[in-house]
């Protein structure tokens, strides 16, 4: 949100720096995010002068030059080359001596030297009003009257006045401040000086002539209706003072009607909408919601389907306004206008959230009301409109100010206690310092005891409803930094169910990033076409937009959208982990499971000029599952290959009929739908099961074993869809108390085997905790192994 300070300087009287108010901006909650000097025109005039043209001679070497001398308040006139046809002696015109930057309308500003210009030295230019931005002509130089000063800087002739704009990162609760008046309504509590409210006490009827009736059908979604026509105006151009407050905050000025309600939305934060009273049919207004697929033109020429949920202004024959978002085509004021009927309303901000989003409709107003407005600003924003069209646009107030207003908004009751407010902020604020704050802030004291206040919150703090929002809005004002930290930290000791979630998150953490994993947290929130089983997803029953409309099922397309974007900006090598959520649907019932997510994709390695990089690979992902499981201590698990939409293929670790991980290959649908073209692997662990098993191992501390373990190795052919872990399987199961491990270490597959056959090679480590295994112990265990494997997995072995 833009704030000028020269506009704040209306509403309350500081000498304050621009710079010392940005301080104390953000101290009271109403952060500074930027703050920059803004000129009602480029440049700022700054070296530009009032001068008298002593003499003007033709040019002895150019038919269409001037020679002249100019007094410029300095001990001696200067000479000008200057080729207007309009330049005399005599005249008072702008000058831009030498040094000085001239900033045109049009092309790259310049720097005025002093120069020979056929022969003749050139001390300056006399400026034409385009040459300074001050117009568009070009016909000649400006020639101003005749009682100008001469040497006067042109800034301070034309009364430009510099300005200082405040960008304010606006938090949505903060509606009370989205407009000038809000933001000094906060400076004067702060700074316990007066503020100064428009003067509408001149506001008046003069007849009414032109009176527009007003039904308010839907007093729901607008509760207030306020309104009051103005006839025998004059649509033209604003002036300059008006249209420079509105350029300074970004608006850009359209004629004056339309500009005075820019102007008072952004004084007052009541939107406006002034309608061409002769346009409305029957010379009435219905606030009504109109029937479903209605079509209706917008301002931007854009036809609508309008929903039976919008509220609507219409005319006696059709729609004109889309209620507190935008107008309709032929709603607007125009050069041919003469006769306004001004509209200052209180809509539902619910209802006006809806319809914005709907038609994706962004403007100021919705803005406003979207957050909260003022219900019982309608009435002063009217007037303080009224009178400025009538001051800048000439005509006559024509009728009486309606208002429609059946349940008039009462202010919130809130009961405050001083010794709660200081138990919460945490510093010992003297009694009267509070009511003080909170009276300040424009909250009125209804009832005093000794212990507390029972206070009537005005309408314009939307979000001040409870003791705690008192509490806060004090604390905003007394100030954040002026709490001091106690240098003493009390602290209790508590029970924790092992294992510590986060203490057990940060383990793994911890190790995948020391492994050069980056953590990563994506958005919750996704889109629909991710979704696998449509029918247990979480749909947003007012979502952002379509691409924000369901809760993630799965933590992977997110991940593979954040693969994209490194991949798209030159960084393919990625290995991303991200701890999170995701929901469902059950049985009419929302689920949240806790998940872990691994990825990898591109060169396994960084690039080094010692070794070559080499592509991730199905082996890496499962070294990466395998840390996991080790680092938590898990090694009771079976393996299957996976069989799953999710996976171009990969293996599960499962417990009974739960799989604790699924790891594998992003299938090419995937990677197409997050437009990603290279091989993506990714562990999709069940975070609460695995703590669930954490939990319930027991932890074990054993000696070192004092003897050595003997490692025996075995070379056998099998059919090829016999798996390593089932020759493992197998081994454990013949030998629990010896054996220890059990590692592969080669696999052949070719054309000097059998059909259907491939070769493994796998090492078997033995080890005795009590005793030194003889040869003929280890000999008899291998004959149970060898035995066994042939029996159950029909192995061969070779000699």
């Amino acid at each position: 949100m833009k704030i000028s300070y020269n506009w704040l300087k209306q509403f309350i009287q500081t000498d304050l720096t621009p710079q010392e108010l940005s301080l104390i901006l953000t101290n009271i909650g109403l952060e500074v995010e930027s703050l920059e000097k803004v000129q009602p025109v480029v440049g700022g005039l700054e070296g530009l002068v009032i001068g008298h043209v002593l003499t003007c001679v033709q040019h002895p070497n150019a038919d269409r030059l001037r020679v002249t001398t100019v007094n410029v308040g300095a001990a001696a006139a200067i000479q000008v080359v200057c080729g207007a046809p309009n330049v005399a002696e005599g005249q008072k015109v702008v000058v831009a001596t030498v040094g000085t930057t001239v900033y045109p309308n049009e092309g790259e500003p310049f720097q005025i030297n002093k120069s020979k210009i056929r022969g003749e030295v050139s001390e300056g230019m006399i400026c034409a009003e385009d040459e300074i931005g001050l117009g568009g002509s070009h016909a000649g130089i400006m020639v101003l009257e005749a009682d100008a000063v001469t040497g006067m800087p042109a800034k301070e002739y034309f009364k430009m006045e510099d300005d200082y704009l405040f960008e304010i990162g606006l938090t949505p609760n903060r509606a009370d401040a989205a407009s000038h008046l809000g933001v000094a309504r906060d400076l004067a509590a702060y700074l316990r000086t007066e503020l100064t409210m428009p003067d509408i006490s001149a506001f008046k009827t003069t007849n009414e002539n032109l009176t527009v009736t007003v039904d308010v059908q839907d007093t729901d979604a607008c509760p207030r209706y306020s309104s009051v026509s103005i006839a025998g105006v004059t649509v033209k151009t604003s002036p300059e003072w008006l249209q420079d407050r509105l350029k300074v905050i970004g608006i850009r000025p359209i004629n004056n009607i339309v500009d005075i309600t820019n102007y008072v939305l952004h004084d007052l934060g009541q939107p406006l909408h002034a309608f061409d009273a002769d346009e409305i049919a029957g010379k009435q207004i219905i606030v009504k919601k109109v029937a479903d697929k209605t079509p209706f033109i917008t301002l931007d020429g854009i036809t609508r389907e309008l929903s039976a949920d919008d509220l609507m202004i219409c005319d006696a024959d059709k729609p004109v306004t889309i209620a507190g978002v935008y107008g309709g085509k032929n709603s607007g004021v125009t050069a041919k206008t003469t006769n306004i009927f001004l509209e200052s309303a209180y809509f539902n901000a619910v209802s006006v959230r809806k319809t914005s989003k709907r038609h994706s409709l962004k403007t100021d107003a919705s803005f406003r009301y979207e957050r909260g407005t003022d219900p019982e600003m309608t009435l002063t924003a009217l007037k303080r409109a009224a009178l400025l069209i009538r001051e800048l646009a000439g005509g006559e107030i024509s009728s009486a100010v309606g208002d429609v207003y059946p349940q008039p908004v009462a202010p919130f009751d809130v009961e405050v206690s001083y010794a709660n407010i200081t138990g919460l902020i945490g510093a010992a604020i003297p009694d009267q310092e509070i009511k003080a704050i909170i009276t300040s802030l424009g909250i009125k004291v209804a009832a005093e005891t000794e212990g507390g206040l029972s206070l009537k919150v005005p309408s314009f703090k939307v979000d001040v409803t409870r003791e705690c929002d008192v509490t806060e809005e004090v604390l905003r004002i007394y100030g954040y930094n002026n709490i001091e930290i106690p240098a003493k930290i009390n602290a209790s000791l508590s029970f924790t169910s092992k294992p510590d979630k986060e203490q057990t998150q940060h383990v793994i953490a911890d190790m995948l990033t020391a492994n050069g994993y980056l953590e990563i947290m994506c958005n919750s929130l996704t889109k629909d076409v991710y979704s696998k089983s449509p029918e247990e997803a979480v749909r947003i029953l007012n979502a952002l937009s379509i691409d924000l409309n369901v809760m993630r099922q799965s933590l992977l397309m997110p991940a593979m959208e954040s693969v994209a974007y490194n991949q798209n900006r030159k960084s393919p090598d990625v290995k991303f982990y991200e701890f999170g959520k995701t929901y469902h649907l059950i049985n009419e019932k929302y689920v949240e499971r806790p998940r872990l997510l691994i990825m990898l994709s591109g060169a396994a390695d960084a690039e080094s000029w010692s070794q070559k990089q080499t592509p991730v690979t199905f082996y890496h992902i499962k070294a990466a599952v395998d840390a996991v499981m080790g680092r938590l201590g898990i090694t009771n698990y079976q393996t299957e290959e996976l069989s799953d939409e999710n996976f171009a293929f990969g293996l599960k670790y499962f417990r009974g009929p739960q799989p604790i991980v699924s790891f594998g290959a992003v299938t090419a649908a995937d990677k197409k739908l997050a437009d990603v073209d290279k091989d993506v692997y990714y562990a999709d662990f069940d975070w609460a099961l695995l703590l669930d098993i954490v939990r319930k191992n027991k932890v074990i501390s054993k000696e070192i074993p004092k003897y050595p373990a003997v490692r025996r190795d075995l070379s056998m052919l099998v059919d090829t869809d016999v798996t390593f872990d089932a020759l493992k399987t197998i081994a454990f199961k013949t030998e629990k108390k010896l054996l220890k491990n059990v590692q592969v270490f080669d696999v052949y597959v070719g054309d000097k085997l059998p059909d259907n056959k491939k070769s493994y090679a796998l090492n078997f480590t033995l080890q005795d905790d009590q005793q030194t295994l003889t040869d003929k112990q280890i000999d008899a265990v291998m004959q149970k192994i060898i035995a066994n494997l042939a029996q159950t997995a029909k192995a061969e072995i070779r000699k």
